[in-house]
């Protein structure tokens, strides 16, 4: 979290031009404020460091290139080609991002792994199958491959804490008994046929898991275009709280 980096608003990758969300320069950052400020030069810079072999690697480790496999129907396929590009300019687009559409429950199940400790978990909507000749089957509930070591997944959920507390609204929703891990987004919606991005049309998305570093519960909210506000934060740390205040009473966690 204390590794620094100088952010000057902006990189150029072959030769196209990465920016920060309002393009200023910010100096000197540290890992926490790339995190909270969601700074696109940082996560550009954190993929870098890893080199474009590693970080394809720790991508498809995560499970984006495939399925899911859920119960429901016709589950769609990631749009996830990029990561396994050759271009910096794809991969560091990867990195805070762009060039790739994931569905929720595969962001879901990415993010669980940071929650859980660092593996993979298949998600289910069915807990058991009840047969009309009276026999039962219950679905298993099984850990994949490691992704992450655990003390990653808590240092980062240490982090996704600390901007829940001290900078989503100021630290306003910060809950004095529990602790909440958190991430927004902010993104830009492709054209169709690989037309580039929309000047005008942004997709919001909003993760986290609680309590922290013992999970019962991970939400993700995104809304498709919404108007009268430029960020993830202004429209749906609201409706996560409230969501999250409610669990926590319902379920007395």
């Amino acid at each position: 979290a204390n590794t620094t980096y100088y952010d000057p608003g902006y990189m150029i990758i072959n030769n196209k031009r990465v920016s920060n969300f309002d393009g200023k320069e910010r100096g000197v950052v540290n890992m926490q404020d790339m995190l909270s400020q969601s700074l696109n030069v940082g996560a550009a810079f954190v993929q870098q460091k890893l080199g474009n072999a590693q970080f394809t690697k720790y991508m498809n480790s995560f499970g984006l290139a495939n399925k899911t496999g859920i119960e429901l129907p016709n589950e769609a396929k990631n749009l996830a080609n990029s990561i396994n590009s050759k271009n910096d300019i794809d991969l560091a687009s990867v990195s805070f991002g762009q060039s790739l559409a994931l569905t929720p429950i595969s962001t879901i199940s990415a993010i669980s792994v940071i929650a859980n400790g660092g593996t993979i978990v298949k998600p289910h909507v069915v807990k058991s199958i009840k047969y009309k000749v009276g026999v039962s089957k219950d679905t298993p509930i099984t850990l994949g491959t490691r992704v992450l070591k655990r003390e990653t997944t808590e240092e980062v959920a240490r982090m996704m804490t600390y901007s829940f507390d001290n900078v989503l609204a100021n630290g306003t929703l910060k809950l004095p008994r529990y602790s909440v891990a958190v991430k927004t987004g902010t993104a830009q919606i492709a054209k169709p046929g690989g037309g580039g991005y929309y000047e005008d049309r942004i997709l919001h998305s909003f993760v986290g898991f609680f309590p922290s570093y013992s999970p019962k519960f991970i939400i993700f909210l995104y809304s498709v275009n919404p108007k009268g506000a430029r960020f993830g934060s202004e429209t749906l740390s609201a409706p996560f709280s409230d969501m999250v205040k409610f669990l926590i009473n319902y379920y007395e966690v």
